[in-house]
C-alpha cells in the first residue's frame, strides 16, 4: 500500500475529501441493502524526525488499529445497517492465496480510482450517457470467497498512513516560517500528514459501490477523540439509507 500512500501525499497538497458513489442502471446513486463487514484496517503511524525521515511507531499503530474499527461500529450503530463481526486478516496469509490476491486487487483498484479522481481524467469506458464520469469499478467474482467467510453482503476496506512531527521537526517548521516571513515569502519544510482511502465492495457482485480519499495536514489516530474525527471524515457519503 506504500505506493498508493505516496501517490496521495504527492498529489494532494491541501486538506480534502473525495467521496464517490456508484450508480445503478437508472443512473441513481446506489444504496447499501445488506450487511457490512469491517476488514482489518491497514494502518501505519509514523514520526517525522527533524531530518524529515519517517520512523514507524508500532505502539501508535497498534492503538490506531484498535480505535479505528471501534469508532466505525460506534458511528454506524443505529444507521439501519447490520454489521458483521470484524474480519481479521491472518498474519501468515499467503499473498498468492485467493484472499491474498483479492486484497492486492482491491489495493490496485483503489489506487486507480485515486489516480483518475485526482487527475480529473475521464475514461471512455467510465462515462454515463451524458459523458459524465461515473463510478464503475469491480473486483470481480473472486469476492465470493470473502462473503462465504464473513457472511456479509459488503466489505469495508480501509488504508491509512498517518505521520506526526517530532519536537525537532516542529521547531524547524516554526523557524522556517519565521525565516520565510522575514524574506517576504513562505518556507514550509512540512510536518505530519494524514492520508487514507476507504472502499465499500459489494461481495455479491464485486462492484465498488463507494470510495473516499482523505488527505489532511492534521488528524490523529492515537486517541479516541482523534479516531472519532478521522472516522467521520473517512465515512463521508457512505450510501446508507
Amino acid at each position: 500500500m506504500t505506493l498508493l500512500v505516496f501517490a496521495l501525499v504527492s498529489a494532494t497538497a491541501a486538506a480534502a475529501n473525495r467521496a464517490r458513489v456508484a450508480t445503478d442502471a437508472t443512473g441513481s446513486l446506489v444504496k447499501v441493502d445488506g450487511s457490512i463487514v469491517v476488514i482489518e484496517p491497514d494502518i501505519e503511524l509514523y514520526m517525522v524526525t527533524a531530518g524529515g525521515m519517517q520512523e514507524p511507531r508500532k505502539t501508535w499503530s497498534d492503538t490506531a488499529r484498535t480505535l479505528y474499527p471501534a469508532e466505525v461500529h460506534a458511528q454506524l450503530a443505529g444507521r439501519n445497517v447490520e454489521l458483521k463481526a470484524d474480519y481479521d486478516i491472518p498474519d501468515d496469509l499467503d499473498p498468492t492465496s485467493q484472499l491474498g490476491q483479492l486484497l492486492r486487487l482491491n489495493q490496485a483498484v483503489a489506487m486507480s480510482i485515486t489516480q483518475y479522481s485526482i487527475s480529473g481524467t475521464v475514461l471512455a469506458t467510465k462515462k454515463d450517457a451524458r459523458g459524465r464520469p461515473r463510478m464503475d469499478w469491480s473486483l470481480g467474482p473472486g469476492v465470493a470467497t470473502l462473503r462465504e467467510q464473513t457472511g456479509a453482503d459488503y466489505a469495508l476496506f480501509t488504508y491509512v498512513r498517518d505521520s506526526y512531527a517530532s519536537g525537532g521537526r516542529t521547531a524547524l517548521r516554526v523557524f522556517g516560517f519565521l525565516v520565510g516571513a522575514a524574506l517576504g515569502g513562505g518556507l514550509d519544510i512540512g510536518g505530519g500528514v494524514q492520508v487514507g482511502v476507504a472502499t465499500l465492495v459489494d461481495l455479491r457482485t464485486g462492484q465498488v459501490v463507494w470510495y473516499n480519499l482523505l488527505a489532511n495536514q492534521s488528524g490523529d489516530l492515537r486517541d479516541k477523540e482523534g479516531a472519532n474525527k478521522t472516522v467521520q471524515r473517512m465515512l463521508q457519503k457512505l450510501p446508507l439509507e
